[in-house]
């Protein structure tokens, strides 16, 4: 249900229920009919469910995240006004391709007649194939400003100011931890921007609070000891490395499990020298490697790492809890499923 957000609420088990079964009742009559070729995928029904909750919620802005890119994303249904391209990325290779320019080109495909395209920094290459999309499309790119002042005391981030071509956003205070959410931020302001040039009112107020009060459950969350950072890919690897180094000093022990698929040579080299302990796990998933599975990823110069090795993801909460040093911390990343059944086992924890 956390999927599915209305006016900041997840939406009920009771809801998702119903709106589930009606979903799964369509599809199969679609299948039965020959209307459609295939039974519609997990994320395709998850897709579908969220867009009947929208509409009968009456909501005015829908925001999806899409899962697999561009050209192959369920998302694509909607034939979105606004198209919205973060940083790009190595995921999902085995779908998007192997090189930026090919992934890139799977991420643009979202852009089509019409649609307002907004643009966070990328790489040279991606900006390119970006380019040429909206250029083939016919549509003017709106680029996130890259004229931001940031100011740090020491090594923290404490505010920075954006400058686009509308307004300044002098001193904020981002909700969110690490320095990529920098350029979050900035993509965030040109969507506000650009849809208060659609007729929705939203001030330069509007905009600072929501910069400074915004959640993001499983990055760079704590709970208690516990850094929940559901870091899946190479690129969110590098970004959560990135804030270790600059914002944590206390002994680091590493919760780490991974699904099938992932570029584990590169996640497990970013973040595992900055670990003291180092326990594998397997997450309650059917696409979750073994802990014995992500052993064969352990960088080969790694030295100083005790290695634990668990079955289970409570097996590995006591784990961890055993070894971490007085004053550390415990870090879950590697898949955001084992973010969401950590979250899960210490809620569970603390209200018995």
């Amino acid at each position: 249900t956390e999927r599915i957000r209305i006016s900041g609420e997840d939406i009920s088990e009771h809801d998702f229920a119903l709106l589930a079964g009606k979903v799964r009742e369509t599809a199969e009559q679609l299948l039965t009919r020959g209307d459609i070729a295939y039974r519609p995928t997990f994320f395709e029904q998850m897709t579908a469910i969220a867009l009947v909750a929208f509409a009968e919620a009456g909501i005015e802005i829908a925001i999806l995240e899409t899962g697999l890119g561009g050209r192959l994303d369920a998302t694509t249904a909607v034939n979105a006004e606004i198209a919205v391209i973060t940083q790009i990325g190595f995921d999902h290779q085995e779908y998007l391709g192997n090189t930026i320019v090919e992934i890139a080109a799977e991420k643009a495909a979202i852009i089509h007649p019409c649609s307002k395209v907004i643009v966070a920094r990328q790489q040279e290459q991606a900006e390119k194939v970006i380019e040429d999309r909206c250029r083939a499309m016919g549509v003017e790119p709106i680029f996130a400003t890259t004229e931001i002042r940031t100011i740090k005391h020491e090594e923290e981030f404490l505010a920075s100011t954006f400058i686009t071509t509308k307004a300044s956003y002098p001193a904020i205070e981002l909700g969110l931890g690490g320095r990529h959410q920098i350029a979050n931020a900035a993509a965030a302001i040109a969507v506000a921007e650009v849809l208060g040039e659609m007729g929705f009112h939203v001030s330069l107020d509007d905009i600072s609070l929501g910069l400074e009060t915004a959640e993001h459950p499983g990055r760079l969350e704590y709970v208690g000891l516990f850094l929940l950072d559901g870091a899946h890919n190479p690129a969110g690897a590098a970004a959560l490395r990135e804030y270790l180094d600059e914002s944590v000093e206390q002994p680091i022990t590493i919760i780490f499990g991974a699904m099938n698929g992932k570029d584990l040579g590169a996640m497990a080299a970013a973040l595992f020298p900055v670990a003291e302990n180092i326990v594998l796990t397997r997450p309650d998933n059917p696409r979750a490697m073994t802990a014995e599975q992500l052993t064969e990823y352990i960088p080969a110069d790694l030295e100083t790492a005790n290695i634990e090795i668990t079955n289970n993801v409570t097996e590995a909460i006591d784990a961890a809890t055993a070894l971490v040093a007085e004053g550390g911390i415990i870090l879950v990343t590697g898949s955001l499923y084992l973010v969401g059944e950590v979250k899960r086992i210490l809620q569970s924890e603390s209200e018995t």
